[in-house]
């Protein structure tokens, strides 16, 4: 056969599969496999929990659910437990591109995106989903390509508005800059006509609805914790702090700083000791601290009587969390400048008798491209403190609620691209029993009611007074523990004007009426 011949019958071969599969494609149009959905990603699955919840809601509803997105941090447990789950990863975009500056990579990235993708929804997927759920922001390529498999597999598209694409492009681009032009054309073009929007807040569903006319039924669901979201107790937060002791040893700033301790029996928050009945709400030293107390049994016997349980430590510092993606909308700026002023203000405070302000360990909990240049900042800075340490920390996804259920205080930064969306990570301590001081933006007191579940601030100054004012007297600060009653009031509970709930009551009153009957509540 000549080599004319051969290129000849392979072009042959090649455009019979080709025909083959667009001719499956089309056939099966209408053919849906009911109860079943394909959520679309397109970013990490195991940093996306509300797509992550969605899978999982749908599962338990009867669904089969293919989520499809990138590999990276682990998934929710019930993700890999559930079996009719399926977890679809897409390759990364070739490393090179990486190297290349933004305006050009981008092409090639979208182009390698959308091969990728189309693979998944119409190849590896092999009979039409009843559902497409696309998670919004990223909008390019989704939303065209969500709209694309809807018509040749007669799909029935739901947009997951968490916040728009084109305004967090303006952050690193300028708003009037042709790339955002485009971006908000293409989002407002392609996510106009969907079978079902959902929206995380009242405000996102105006603004949208307004501005790009949408068709098609529009559902406010906001982020809730998912059910197994709760106060830590004494006996979680030991075992917690156990499993983090490399982390206090890795960091070599913690070693002087946290009091002392001897695991198993204590760790620097908690203590199975006994303590005296007229210990003071906390210790000055460390030394007097030791005097006062006795572990129940020594390491040295061989058998014991009596086993304390953990309780928490009256010399333990302050834990602060603040979650963040470390990205432009999240400036940490504002709070490191807010840990300089509560470190001078706690140098001269405890220099006085009366009321004292306490240690305050801050973990920063997430992944981000400014992680780096923030907390080689964060090294500098701690050379002059006294009364503060700051550091990053990642945690799986069993372990996140449990960290956030023994802090004290949360913090969160999230300033909104669009002013339109609210901070999944504040939904999380909320559900976790813990108050939080939020960054003021347009919609956040849809979530945040100043002085019942949190403190709202505008700025660094303003946010260092409010830790003084939470803080003043720790651990017995009666200001935070009045705002840690108030939100374990209205807890897994509807109560006024706070409206809460867990996620699985949120999402079945919301979208389960829509998914199996077509209809809304």
């Amino acid at each position: 056969m000549t080599r004319d011949a051969l290129i000849l019958v392979l072009a042959t071969v090649v455009s019979l599969w080709i025909s083959w599969r667009v001719y499956k494609i089309f056939r099966n149009r209408g053919k849906h496999s009911l109860r079943s959905v394909a959520i679309l990603v397109l970013g990490d699955i195991g940093r996306s929990p509300r797509m992550m919840y969605h899978a999982e809601s749908f599962a338990e509803n009867g669904f089969t659910a293919f989520v499809v997105g990138y590999r990276g941090s682990k998934p929710i447990p019930a993700l890999e437990r559930l079996p009719n789950i399926q977890l679809c990863y897409l390759p990364e975009p070739p490393p090179i591109l990486k190297c290349i500056p933004f305006m050009i990579a981008a092409p090639f990235k979208i182009l390698h995106q959308v091969i990728t993708i189309l693979r998944e929804l119409l190849v590896n997927i092999p009979q039409a989903p009843e559902y497409i759920m696309v998670q919004n922001p990223p909008s390019i390529p989704t939303l065209a390509l969500a709209t694309l498999v809807s018509r040749l597999r007669g799909c029935k598209v739901i947009i997951d508005w968490h916040n728009t694409g084109y305004s967090i492009l303006a952050l690193k681009l300028h708003k009037k800059h042709p790339y955002v032009r485009l971006a908000r054309w293409f989002e407002a073009t392609f996510g106009r006509r969907a079978f079902a929007h959902l929206f995380v807040t009242y405000a996102m569903k105006d603004a949208l609805v307004a501005q790009w006319d949408l068709k098609g039924l529009k559902l406010v669901l906001h982020d809730r914790p998912p059910r197994h979201f709760h106060r830590s107790s004494p006996q979680e937060k030991h075992d917690l702090f156990m499993k983090l002791r490399p982390v206090f040893i890795r960091y070599k700033e913690l070693r002087e700083y946290l009091p002392e301790y001897t695991l198993p029996y204590s760790t620097p928050f908690t203590d199975t000791a006994s303590y005296p009945h007229n210990a003071p709400s906390t210790f000055p030293t460390i030394t007097a601290y030791a005097n006062d107390h006795r572990h129940p049994f020594s390491s040295n016997t061989s058998t014991y009587n009596v086993v304390n349980p953990p309780s928490l430590r009256p010399d333990r510092p302050a834990l602060m969390v603040s979650s963040t993606s470390w990205t432009p909308d999240e400036d940490f700026g504002t709070l490191l400048n807010a840990l300089k002023i509560y470190d001078q203000r706690a140098c001269e405070i405890n220099a006085r008798d009366g009321e004292k302000l306490p240690k305050l360990l801050v973990v920063v909990t997430g992944k981000g491209p400014e992680r780096e240049r923030y907390m080689s900042e964060v090294k500098e800075l701690e050379k002059d403190w006294k009364w503060v340490r700051c550091i990053s920390l990642w945690l799986e996804a069993e372990d996140y609620p449990i960290f956030l259920g023994s802090a004290d205080l949360g913090v969160c930064l999230h300033s909104s691209s669009s002013q339109l969306d609210l901070p999944m990570k504040v939904v999380d301590m909320f559900g976790c029993g813990l108050p939080v001081c939020a960054l003021n933006f347009r919609c956040l007191p849809e979530l945040v009611k100043h002085g019942k579940n949190g403190l709202i601030f505008e700025d660094a100054s303003q946010l260092a007074e409010q830790l003084e004012y939470l803080l003043l007297s720790f651990p017995k600060a009666p200001h935070l523990i009045s705002l840690t009653a108030s939100l374990d009031k209205v807890t897994d509970s509807t109560t006024g004007d706070l409206q809460w709930c867990s996620w699985d009551a949120h999402w079945n009153s919301i979208l389960k009426p829509l998914i199996l009957h077509g209809i809304t509540s």
